[in-house]
């Protein structure tokens, strides 16, 4: 993507930093949030990014222009109380598509965590929704679910093709869940996992997200266009763990808990088929986000 007008939601998360920094190369690219680590803000602001300070759950976009070309909507919150995450990932979707309702395309990212999760084969995108996340984040799942039906709506209202991509475990060198199973190995605690068969995901790394962003919004449509944005290859906790444990010298211990969530494996066809699959191999995505986070420990 180059000279386009890009607005990005929740630019100081995970996933958004790098996508930020990396479009705002040859975009103008604006970001919002609320900016509440100046450090970030900074980070963010050097790489070239326009950020304003925005609370979304508020849904008050007075001062944000509404001339993007695109917008990237990557802004979660899991706080656990229904007011603020029904605000924050539903409700502000149809009010920013509003406001931005000239936009070519409005990319909003969903989760694996909207499929119900009554077993342990991939999930294809008919398959049925659920409370996914319950045990640990309560609002999440329903608040994701709800965001979709909110952008699918608001799609057939304003004409703005909305694709909606539900995003698998992402990772990269700006982190991810598997580096905290990481430093809690190095630091002796054990790794909760559920009960029975390993937690199988499907892992993408962010220089597959990235690389597939301008192909979502390609690929955006009316109805709205929804696909799994995940890796093709298939992986336990258990198993990431034990290779990452075997890069930093720990064997990893694991605890058993009803409170731990479930695999959540999703079918990539629809996702190949549309945007192309996914070229990061696991093993060598986790072993440099290791040696980002520990290079005394792990060679690059």
């Amino acid at each position: 993507m180059r000279g386009s007008k890009i607005l990005i939601t929740g630019p100081t998360g995970q996933v958004a930093t790098p996508v930020a920094e990396a479009l705002a190369a040859e975009n103008e690219v604006w970001g919002i949030a609320r900016f509440t680590n100046p450090a970030a803000r900074e980070r963010l602001e050097k790489a070239g990014v326009h950020c304003e300070t925005v609370n979304l759950a508020a849904g008050d976009f007075t001062g944000l222009p509404d001339d993007f070309d695109y917008v990237i909507n990557l802004a979660v919150a899991k706080s656990g109380d229904w007011d603020k995450d029904l605000a924050a990932n539903a409700e502000s979707v149809g009010l920013l598509m509003a406001h931005c309702r000239s936009a070519k395309a409005f990319l909003h990212c969903s989760s694996g965590a909207v499929y119900d999760p009554p077993d342990d084969e991939p999930r294809a995108e008919h398959a049925a929704l659920g409370d996914n996340h319950k045990p640990l984040f309560p609002t999440y799942s329903i608040s994701k679910i709800a965001g979709e039906v909110v952008a699918r709506t608001m799609s057939r209202v304003l004409d703005l093709p909305p694709p909606i991509a539900r995003l698998n475990v992402p990772y990269g060198d700006n982190g991810g869940g598997a580096v905290y199973h990481m430093e809690m190995m190095l630091a002796g605690v054990p790794i909760p996992v559920p009960p029975g068969v390993p937690a199988r995901y499907n892992p993408i790394h962010e220089d597959d997200i990235i690389a597939t962003i301008p192909k979502l919004l390609e690929a955006a449509s009316v109805p709205a266009t929804t696909l799994n944005w995940c890796g093709d290859q298939a992986v336990s906790l258990q198993e990431w763990c034990g290779y990452l444990g075997s890069l930093v010298g720990k064997e990893p211990v694991f605890e058993e808990s009803e409170q731990a969530l479930r695999g959540n494996p999703t079918d990539s066809a629809r996702m190949r088929e549309l945007i192309g699959g996914a070229t990061v191999d696991w093993r060598d995505g986790f072993r440099r986000m290791a040696a980002k986070f520990h290079p005394e420990l792990v060679s690059s």
